[in-house]
């Protein structure tokens, strides 16, 4: 059985996220890559996306603020389909209220093998990927797909 998988467009959708105390570390990263970002399709939680919006110039369509709501909808993006990749410049130092929906969001990441950056090292080798210019399917495993089985061998040494 052929494994399931997603297909991502040349335009990517990518989401933005970023802490409080890391908003300007991704403001930053973001005003650098500007000419790439802008050949794709934005996505932002709360203040993220309209800090972009406003000081870059860039269209971000905007989810709820993180702690109300929007990793949920970042997450909820993944599972849909509608989220290709997530630049997520959160700050592991500090408590945050909703770390619970923190976790969650890096764990969809996960079991949807979408390319998840948390620091500014990794964003930059996966905005500077070959694979940003092209389409590219993504594999999802264990999604659709039954695990192989063998049943066991008769004749197997124990």
């Amino acid at each position: 059985m052929p494994q399931a998988s997603a297909r991502m467009e040349t335009r990517k959708r990518i989401a933005l996220i970023a802490h409080d105390n890391r908003k300007v570390d991704l403001l930053a990263w973001a005003r650098y890559n500007r000419g790439t970002l802008s050949r794709h399709r934005l996505y932002g939680t709360g203040t993220t996306g309209r800090m972009l919006e406003v000081e870059l110039g860039l269209d971000v369509t905007r989810f709820k603020s993180g702690p109300l709501g929007g990793d949920q909808q970042v997450g909820a993006g993944i599972a849909e389909g509608d989220i290709d990749f997530v630049i997520f410049f959160w700050d592991p130092l500090q408590p945050h209220p909703h770390d619970v929906d923190v976790k969650a969001l890096l764990r969809i990441a996960v079991v949807y093998n979408v390319p998840i950056a948390c620091n500014r090292a990794t964003a930059d080798f996966m905005l500077s990927s070959p694979l940003m210019e092209t389409e590219y399917e993504r594999l999802l495993p264990g999604l659709g797909t039954a695990p192989p089985s063998s049943p066991p061998s008769s004749d197997s040494e124990a």
